[in-house]
């Protein structure tokens, strides 16, 4: 146990963050698993059509755009032990019914539609409150390596959960696997009540309203030059991203008649790339300087992407898929040190809403993306939407190239009140 005259480096040593980290390696697995195994049940075994599994992948990230900046507030000003316990338990009620439905012939696309759009709600809450949370459990001092660890545990999801998931669709049926998912969220809110139910955070003014409080959050990342070329270029990244995978699972099983083990494995490589990038984040920063790192990684790396909408059978899957790594691990290297960045720059009354500005912004990217990304499907195809999504891929790392970020060698050594210690438990 560390006393607040002592600061850690290390996130290992407190207990809450080994309890977060391992809920938070429960919930990304419910959510890679449902990741492949919800589009595949849409185009398995309810015949969906492209536009019809764009809308559905809007429909899982639209909630960020309605109800992400107040629930910023909103998780500003409630403990988060409970939010992300009520999130997850959300989650796994809303996808076992699922299975249910699919069990009594009942399955509709509409039940489909109200499912992910409701876990999206749910997600807005877990996604905000977990980012929150964070620099209250470990302390500013241990924030890059915490970030490190939560996104090399994404990555990881995404090799494991996706490649699980495609194994399990292939083995056990898509609505099987979406079952899976639903076990994993459930033992996620299980694990959760062990966390510590104490909370530094300071909460805002008790009179102050939240239109108000939603302007100042998104005031702060907004009026801030690299806290804006930071979203602007999460954002692109997230948009391109969607118009690609959105099609990903039309191309694979319809078009080059490959299996869902195959989809599942594609995906994984991009959680590889995720994990290296994480993995080399620390490193990248300490021998260019941490601006320097996110601008050079984006400029020699995005453009791999140009290379992912030439997939097709054969020696192009493997030359897909290695772009696609690439263009992972650079989102890999920009979620450390960006995510680290931005809450280094953010006093802890306002962490929320950054928090919620940032995803309403990342993840309203998402849905817009899988929108556009089933409108082209279906007026122009899926190479022409893939060869979209692409472009914007390669572009996305020049509004963090073109900013004061690039030249930031180190992180702010103070911003706001995060404490320089862990929280300790009492």
């Amino acid at each position: 146990m560390h006393t607040p005259s002592q600061p850690t480096a290390s996130p290992w040593r407190v207990r809450d963050f080994r309890v977060l980290f391992s809920a938070t390696a429960l919930s990304q697995l419910g959510t890679n698993v449902s990741y492949v195994a919800v589009p595949l049940v849409a185009v398995t075994a309810l015949d969906a059509s492209p536009g019809q599994v764009g809308a559905l992948a809007t429909l899982s990230t639209v909630a960020f755009l309605f109800i992400g900046l107040p629930a910023g507030v909103w998780v500003d000003r409630m403990r988060h032990r409970r939010i992300l316990i009520l999130a997850d338990l959300s989650r796994a009620v809303l996808f076992s019914s699922v299975p249910v439905a699919w069990q009594a012939d009942a399955l509709t696309l509409g039940h489909l539609y109200a499912v992910v759009l409701l876990n999206g709600c749910a997600t807005v809450f877990f996604d905000v409150g977990s980012q929150s949370a964070l620099p209250h459990v470990v302390g500013r001092a241990a924030l890059v390596r915490a970030n490190t660890a939560v996104v090399s545990l994404q990555a990881v999801g995404g090799i494991a959960g996706r490649g699980a998931g495609g194994g399990l669709v292939q083995l056990l049926t898509a609505p099987v696997a979406v079952f899976c998912a639903a076990g994993a969220y459930l033992v996620s809110a299980l694990r959760l009540l062990a966390l510590g139910r104490g909370d530094d955070a300071p909460r805002p003014a008790p009179g102050a309203r939240l239109g108000a409080q939603i302007v100042e959050g998104v005031r702060h990342v907004l009026g801030d030059r690299e806290l804006r070329a930071l979203a602007l270029t999460a954002a692109l990244s997230n948009f391109g991203s969607q118009i690609v995978t959105t099609m990903l699972p039309i191309l694979f099983v319809r078009e080059l008649r490959l299996s869902a083990g195959a989809l599942g494995l594609f995906w994984a490589a991009g959680g590889l790339g995720l994990l290296l990038g994480a993995w080399c984040a620390r490193r990248l920063a300490g021998r260019l300087g941490h601006g320097r790192a996110l601008g050079l990684t984006g400029a020699v790396l995005a453009p791999a992407a140009l290379l992912v909408p030439l997939i097709d059978r054969g020696p192009w899957l493997w030359i897909a898929g290695a772009a696609w790594v690439l263009t992972l691990l650079k989102t890999g290297v920009d979620n450390v040190l960006g995510v680290s960045l931005r809450q280094r720059m953010t006093p802890d009354t306002l962490l929320g809403r950054m928090n919620a500005t940032f995803r309403f912004l990342l993840t309203g990217a998402l849905a817009v993306g899988a929108a556009v990304s089933g409108l082209i499907g279906e007026l122009a195809g899926v190479r022409v939407t893939l060869w979209v999504g692409a472009v914007l891929l390669a572009a996305n790392f020049l509004p963090v190239f073109l900013s004061p970020v690039r030249t930031r060698r180190e992180l702010p050594r103070q911003r706001g009140t995060v404490p320089l210690s862990p929280r300790v438990p009492k």
